[in-house]
């Protein structure tokens, strides 16, 4: 048995040397290894140190220890796990490797609120490292994208046109499936009974701070809350779509913005709007995007200046571990079709106008109906007539899809 166990310690200095040379040496950039050094780090050679005493004379230290009640395995092992935190270099997202419990949960609701566009308390843009002296960019009129079914079929071609997928989150040709997902009925119930009867589509925003270049401080009209507003009247007279406009707050907190429980909060409020108005059928989260100082996302319609948008979609699944068991979304596939839906009639209608999807990892209260849409309108560059023009465009591509 003590030949065994030493055996085992053995085994595990080597391994731990080798665990400590690399750790000593990798370089990352971006998350990406880029070079090794060739000399260890003072902490290192400590902790070597301590590991070759603690499991080269194992049998010592074993005996030693009063509270000791693993074995000689989960000694080499929890060594190991002390000298090589995998999840943090393997991963750019340290959510990503962490194990599923409470703590993560928690972690990752935050990361959720906060991670479309990172701003400080009083509501600025942190640019964390890109340039802020970039030229502005003003985007003309896009080219029209074939958008044909022949070339939608085309996993890639679809994906490279339509989509951005971020580095958390991982899609494939099963979930990203034109036929499918063209092929849902988006169209609102035409039924007309006392169950129908009602609004059909529900307005909020979980960010509701949200401002523009030229905003107004304290005049609400002048915020993304103003922009539901527009969109509402938009739908409400120019389309007869009856739509209901939520105003509720959930990124302030004593007076202070805070985002960390942004998504947890509004979701009970949300849910009641829609059990006391079961003929909501479209709930849209509206959003402002932030961006660096230097970038202007503008398109030009009709020869006005006109703010671009993105449709943006949570699938509740990390490219490390999975789907996210505690983030169901029974809706996932409705609102993917919802939003390419939205893109490609955008593309047919106002090109240059609606940006790539955006696929996160997390769910962002997509969870609540079938026709669900998050949509994130203009940025913190745009004018707020830059952004009343964009709403033009979004209700009509909303009457186009819904309608």
């Amino acid at each position: 048995m003590l030949e065994k166990y030493m055996k085992c310690a053995a085994w595990g200095s080597a391994g731990i040397l080798l665990t400590c040379f690399i750790r000593g040496h990798v370089i990352k950039e971006n998350g990406t290894v880029r070079e090794l050094k060739i000399s260890f780090l003072e902490k290192e050679k400590e902790v070597i140190a301590d590991c070759a005493v603690g499991n080269i004379m194992t049998t010592l230290t074993y005996t030693s220890e009063k509270d000791h009640v693993g074995g000689p395995a989960e000694d080499v092992t929890q060594t190991v796990m002390k000298l090589f935190p995998i999840g943090t270099y393997l991963s750019a997202e340290k959510e990503d490797t962490i194990a599923e419990d409470s703590q993560t949960y928690a972690m990752i609701l935050e990361k959720q609120a906060n991670d479309e566009n990172a701003v400080d308390e009083n509501g600025k843009l942190i640019t964390q490292g890109q340039s802020v002296t970039q030229q502005e960019m003003v985007k003309i009129p896009g080219a029209k994208v074939d958008i044909s079914m022949d070339k939608l079929r085309d996993y890639e071609y679809l994906m490279s046109h339509f989509y951005t997928v971020d580095s958390s989150t991982m899609a494939d040709a099963n979930l990203i499936n034109a036929d499918r997902l063209l092929g849902k009925n988006m169209k609102l119930n035409s039924n007309s009974n006392e169950e129908t009867a009602g609004p059909k589509v529900l307005i909020y925003h979980t960010h509701s701070q949200e401002q523009f270049k030229d905003s107004v401080p304290g005049d609400a009209n002048t915020s993304i809350v103003g922009m539901g507003t527009y969109l509402t009247d938009l739908l409400n007279q120019k389309y007869g779509i009856e739509t209901y406009h939520h105003t509720g707050v959930y990124d302030l907190v004593n007076g202070k913005l805070d985002r960390s429980k942004a998504y947890q909060l509004a979701e009970p409020d949300v849910q009641k709007i829609l059990k006391d108005n079961p003929s909501i059928e479209v709930v849209i989260d509206l959003h402002r995007d932030g961006v660096a100082e230097g970038t202007h996302l503008v398109t030009e319609v009709d020869g006005r200046q006109t703010a671009q948008i993105m449709f943006f979609n949570g699938l509740s699944r990390t490219r490390a571990n999975g789907n996210i068991s505690y983030l169901p979304n029974p809706y996932l596939e409705d609102n993917l079709a919802f939003s390419l839906q939205m893109e490609i009639a955008a593309a047919k209608y106002y090109p240059g106008f609606a940006r790539h999807i955006f696929l996160r990892a997390y769910r962002y209260n997509m969870h609540f109906k079938p026709k669900t849409l998050l949509v994130e309108a203009g940025a913190q560059t745009n004018t707020v007539e830059e952004m009343r023009n964009a709403m033009e465009l979004l209700a009509e591509l909303l009457h186009q899809v819904l309608s």
